[in-house]
Order: structure tokens, then C-alpha cells, then sequence
């Protein structure tokens, strides 16, 4: 993913209008929500960790490497466990430099034939470069991307696995995209415009299935991190206030106001991004927003350091709770 500064949020913002005429939102913060009963839903920790932990085991999972055609492997067998319904998607697409890419996108579907529908979704790839670590002879080296991705896919395999066990009321979607984390190294110019989040891109353009649409949508970026902090990042405002803030009252409700703070922060490119503009579906992202860093990411991203060492339970008990109960919520 990329960050916006102050002058491409405005830029962004103008291009958001030009793709799509969305509402503004209706407030900066959640409403005290005092009508809505939430009971936290079953999510095992334990079990989100040891999935992070296997993505992990293959080492970097960047496309064209025998790491990333393992992993790939490995998460559509898994997540045939939890639901006989999985797709998955092989394409080309080239990154910034001109290099074809051999990516694949893996969707899980649960209850297929409910209208209303719910979109889940993290990348599963990690980035070739670390390109942000303070050790610039390593700016070429391929990450882990634990946080960056594995932690993401390790919370919503597990809602996978809650999902097989309690079914929801209505129908979800979980969708593994690939190729989010190949965009051009700092200092470096791009071949194409677009050269973040070509897995969503493609996804958005081809829905696995026609004329695809849900109720909304929620990606997951860097969710594991210890103290995480997760704000209301100017993309998902814009296009999904509502949503936004359903979810972070949701948090709330559960006890992790710690974890997902009611203050507004800059809008990011990330996979919403293209799921909003170009399959209209409103989309928000649960991102680590650290304004300590130079980035406003988690300290260790796009670094070698983005490992199983940066990993903490209570985050994931915080995110995976709060997703899987705003799903069985939904009637």
C-alpha cells in the first residue's frame, strides 16, 4: 500500500468524484450506537496465530518464487476445509518494471446463494523490496511480510473456520488477493500507473462471480502488530462512512476502543481503493495507523523486521472478534 500526502489526498479525492459519485460522510466519529447489543463471536486466537505462522513458514511470497506457488497451494487447501465452494483465479499481470507476474486470486464463499452478501478480504503476497529498511543494503531484499499481509489472511482464515462451524445470516465472501505489495521501490519510477494492488485490480474488473456486488466490504493490512492502533483512514471515510463507523462502534461495544480510535487520518492507495471505484462495492480498511513513523505505518513496514517477532494475540483477539461479530450481525 501507499500513503497519501496532503496534496495526492486531494488529487485522490478528485479522482474518487470522477469514478463515482459517493456520499459524504454523516459524521467524523461513531454514533454512541446504544441500541445495538453485541455479544462478542467466537474467534480462537490460537488458531489465527499458527495460520500466520505457516504463511510465514514458506519464507518471502512474492510472485514467480516456489514460496509464493507453495503458499498458494497451501491456502486453497485450507480454506477447501471450511467451505466446498473455492475459486481460484490465475492471471498475468505485469508490475511496475515490466515483468509478468504469475498471480492468484483464492475466494472462499459461504452460504453462495444469499443475495446479500458480505466482501472479506487481505493480500497474501509480500513485497520484493525492503525498501523501508533503515539498512539500505537490504532495500533489495524480499520481506516475510508477517504483519504485512500474513496477519491479515491468519484473522480471516479463522473467520473461515468460525463461518464452517456457525453459519451466518447472510452470504460471505473471503478473498485472498495476490500482487497487492509489487509497486515500483522508493525512488524508482513505475512502468504503468497503477502498479499497487494488481490482484485487486483484477478482481474488480473480474469478479469470480458476474456482476458481483456485496452490502460492503472490509479489507485487513498489518492487523497484528502489539498496540496496534486502528484509525478512520480517509479512503474508507469517503467512500464508506457508514460502514466506518458501524464498525468501529461495533469495537467499541466489544471493549477494544484501545485498538480502533474514532480519529480520522489520511486517506491511503490500497486494495479499497479499486474495489470501491471500479466494483462499487463500499469498502473500508482496518489498517495499523502510527503517526510516530515517517511512513504512518507499523514501524516495521516494508523491512526485514516484518516478522512472527512483531506478532501479538491481543491485537488479533481485537480485529478477528470485532470482524466476525459485525458478519453474524448482519441479517
Amino acid at each position: 500500500m501507499r500513503f497519501y500526502s496532503s496534496f495526492l489526498l486531494i488529487i485522490s479525492v478528485i479522482l474518487m468524484i470522477s469514478c463515482k459519485q459517493a456520499p459524504k460522510p454523516t459524521s467524523d466519529t461513531p454514533t454512541d450506537g446504544a441500541e445495538v447489543k453485541v455479544v462478542a463471536s467466537d474467534f480462537n486466537v490460537d488458531s489465527a496465530y499458527n495460520f500466520i505462522k505457516q504463511q510465514a513458514s514458506f519464507g518471502p511470497r512474492v510472485p514467480n518464487t516456489p514460496a509464493h506457488e507453495k503458499c498458494a497451494v497451501w491456502l486453497e487447501k485450507t480454506m477447501k476445509k471450511y467451505t466446498k465452494d473455492v475459486k481460484v483465479q490465475s492471471f498475468e499481470m505485469k508490475a511496475f518494471n515490466g515483468t509478468p507476474l504469475r498471480l492468484k486470486n483464492i475466494i472462499g464463499t459461504f452460504n453462495p446463494t444469499a443475495t446479500t452478501r458480505i466482501l472479506l478480504l487481505s493480500h497474501w503476497d509480500s513485497r520484493p523490496f525492503a525498501d523501508n529498511d533503515p539498512d539500505v543494503t537490504k532495500h533489495r531484499t524480499p520481506i516475510d511480510g508477517v504483519n504485512d499481509g500474513a496477519s491479515g489472511v491468519g484473522v480471516l482464515l479463522e473467520a473461515a473456520r468460525q463461518f464452517s462451524i456457525k453459519a451466518p445470516a447472510v452470504g460471505v465472501d473471503i478473498l485472498f488477493v495476490d500482487g497487492e505489495d509489487y509497486g515500483a521501490p522508493q525512488n524508482e519510477k513505475s512502468e504503468i500507473e497503477d502498479d499497487w494492488a494488481l490482484g485487486a485490480q483484477y478482481w474488480a474488473r473480474n469478479p469470480h462471480v458476474p456482476a458481483y456486488s456485496a452490502r460492503f466490504g472490509i479489507l485487513l493490512d498489518m492487523v497484528g502488530a502489539e498496540g496496534a492502533t486502528f484509525t478512520l483512514e480517509g479512503t474508507s471515510m469517503y467512500f464508506a462512512p457508514d460502514i466506518m463507523n458501524n464498525v468501529w462502534r461495533i469495537a467499541a461495544k466489544l471493549g477494544y476502543t484501545s485498538y480502533f480510535v474514532p480519529e480520522n487520518s489520511n486517506a491511503i492507495t490500497d486494495d479499497h481503493v479499486y474495489i470501491n471505484q471500479l466494483r462499487q462495492v463500499p469498502t473500508i480498511d482496518i489498517i495499523q495507523h502510527d503517526p510516530s513513523t515517517e511512513s504512518g505505518f507499523y514501524k516495521h513496514w516494508h523491512t526485514i523486521k516484518d516478522d512472527m517477532a512483531g506478532i501479538d494475540k491481543n491485537t488479533l483477539r481485537a480485529v478477528g472478534e470485532t470482524v466476525v461479530t459485525t458478519v453474524y450481525l448482519e441479517k
